[in-house]
C-alpha cells in the first residue's frame, strides 16, 4: 500500500464494506478521519496506515467496523503523550 494513493475526502470502508469515515489528511503514520462525520462524535480519530488493506476509489481496512471504532486512536501514530 502506498500512502500517497490516499487523498482528502476519500471514503474509508471496513473489511465488510461499511462506511467508517472520510479521510481528512495523513498525519505521520495515520489517517485522520474528518471530524464532521456522525461516527466521530465531533472529535478527530486516527486510523493507523497499517490497517489499510487496499486503496482504489476508497480506503479499505483490514478489520470490521466495530473493531475499527474500538481501536481507533485520538492522536496520530508517533505523537508524543501529554
Amino acid at each position: 500500500m502506498n500512502a500517497a494513493m490516499i487523498h482528502e475526502r476519500m471514503e474509508v470502508l471496513c473489511s465488510t464494506g461499511g462506511y467508517v469515515g472520510t479521510v481528512d489528511e495523513i498525519v505521520g503514520g495515520s489517517i485522520r478521519l474528518a471530524h464532521e462525520d456522525p461516527e466521530s462524535g465531533g472529535d478527530y480519530h486516527y486510523i493507523p496506515l497499517d490497517w489499510v488493506e487496499s486503496v482504489d476509489e476508497a480506503v479499505h481496512l483490514d478489520r470490521p467496523f466495530d473493531d475499527a471504532m474500538r481501536e481507533w486512536q485520538t492522536a496520530p501514530i508517533g505523537a508524543g503523550s501529554g
